[in-house]
């Protein structure tokens, strides 16, 4: 285990001289992050398995789903098809590798605290800040589908501008509640109601099929439409820089991969079968979102359902951005289980910021599909992926033995460097390919204006 620094509030120890309370402090570093909570008025490890998996399912299971159609559309069914399958696999593998890892260092709360272990002090910077600008633009994202939502229920009955302003503050009034065992039956309808979104809409695109549409197995492109593709299912199974959180609420932490059993299980299937459905019966032309390619009757039924996806997975990712600093500001403190003016007032703010942060970015930015592409290319490809394999190499080194042991498992070895390198390949070549689509988007006037009324 490594050590860190860590400041604790000694006004709470009183009695305890300087020795003990070091030595404390070094006890308090390889703790559970929340500790024995039998005694504090705030409960944070509540959930269960099944909960996380509700949680898990959606978070993941979200406005990702609706970027793959349209992913199919640019290199052909068998591509992506194959493409959907191995990266549900490789995302279990690496939920696998992250659990492991919290498992092993249960004082992990989130990506900051695993990029501390990693990489020292500018580890933690690193992956705490990308962490938290990571989810500011899911929440971006997720409050422009939800004011694209009611747009088309509304025929633009409003401007866009305060139809994104009603979906952030509902978005920020939900998100209030401190911890995620107050949320998780809302996810739980979350992920009901994404499901019958996605159900609805493959029933209308079957119910409407496009004339004339036009149907392939495999689409000639050039390496630049390729990868765009590829940025839908890798955002589309974006989430695991929430599992260390997730995982420090449960009551078993030990059972969390049952929960990331379900959520791939459910997530890979269900991708699959969603963006080949929508596909042949839509075709080529297919847009991303892909609500937007049906009849608006069936337009407005599943946007209906899916809106609900959108606000309380929204609220999860503020939430997630908020716990993030707020335990990093009051750690090992009475704020942390306390009801504390100083702990709420921070509290609402945090949740605040996030969402007015990510209100203006979705203002600024207002296309879907680069949001999910230059956070899929930037975050995605090295939480959901490539930094698992770091997990992996550090643990088999400083706990199984060093490099005896690193060359003794030979094959975890290859997987665990094959997986950084495929983050790395992610998120070079996904950045570029975002900064050269919104390159071409700013050339073409598409985008750089914010909505107007």
């Amino acid at each position: 285990m490594s050590e860190r620094e860590v400041d604790i509030d000694h006004s709470s120890f009183p009695g305890l001289d300087e020795g003990s309370l070091s030595k404390l402090e070094k006890e308090i570093v390889t703790a559970d992050v929340f500790g024995n909570e039998d005694e504090h008025e705030i409960k944070y490890k509540t959930l269960s398995w099944q909960l996380v998996s509700a949680l898990m399912v959606a978070e993941i299971v979200s406005t990702g789903l609706l970027t793959l159609p349209n992913a199919i559309a640019i290199v052909g069914i068998v591509p992506s098809l194959i493409l959907t399958i191995f990266l549900g696999v490789f995302a279990l593998y690496t939920a696998k590798l992250l659990v492991d890892f919290k498992l092993n260092h249960p004082e992990v709360h989130n990506m900051g605290d695993a990029g501390y272990i990693l990489f020292g002090p500018i580890g933690r910077e690193i992956f705490a800040a990308g962490s938290i600008i990571f989810a500011i633009f899911g929440v971006g994202a997720l409050i422009l589908s939800g004011q694209q939502a009611l747009s088309t229920l509304s025929n633009n009955g409003l401007c866009a501008s305060v139809l994104l302003a009603i979906f952030a503050i509902a978005t920020f009034l939900l998100a209030l509640p401190r911890t995620f065992s107050r949320l998780s039956w809302l996810a739980l309808v979350s992920a009901v109601f994404i499901t019958l979104c996605g159900i609805l809409a493959m029933v209308g695109a079957g119910a409407n099929p496009v004339s004339g549409r036009v149907i392939q197995a495999t689409v000639p492109s050039n390496f630049y439409e390729a990868f765009l593709a590829i940025t839908g299912p890798v955002f589309a199974y974006a989430g695991h820089f929430v599992f260390f959180v997730l995982i420090s609420e449960m009551r078993r932490p030990q059972d969390a991969m049952k929960a990331a059993w379900v959520l791939q299980g459910f997530a890979t299937t269900f991708f699959a079968v969603f963006s080949v459905v929508v596909y042949v019966y839509i075709g080529s032309t297919v847009a991303s979102p892909a609500l937007f390619s049906l009849p608006p009757v069936w337009a407005k039924i599943s946007f209906a359902f899916g809106m609900v996806n959108f606000l309380i997975t929204g609220a999860l990712y503020t939430h997630f951005a908020a716990k993030l600093l707020f335990v990093r500001f009051f750690r090992h403190t009475r704020h942390i289980h306390s009801h504390t003016i100083l702990g709420w007032s921070t509290w609402v703010f945090l949740c605040f910021a996030s969402v007015a942060v990510a209100f203006v970015l979705a203002s600024a930015v207002p296309i879907f599909s680069y949001l999910t592409g230059i956070t899929a290319s930037l975050f995605a490809s090295w939480y959901t992926y490539g930094v698992a394999g770091f997990f992996w190499l550090h643990d088999t080194f400083h706990l199984k033995g060093g490099m005896d042991a690193i060359k003794r498992r030979w094959l975890g070895t290859t997987l665990a460097v094959l997986t950084v390198l495929a983050g790395a390949f992610m998120c070079v070549a996904g950045t570029y390919v975002s900064i050269k689509l919104i390159a071409d988007a700013y050339s073409e006037g598409l985008v750089g204006k914010p909505f107007t009324c």
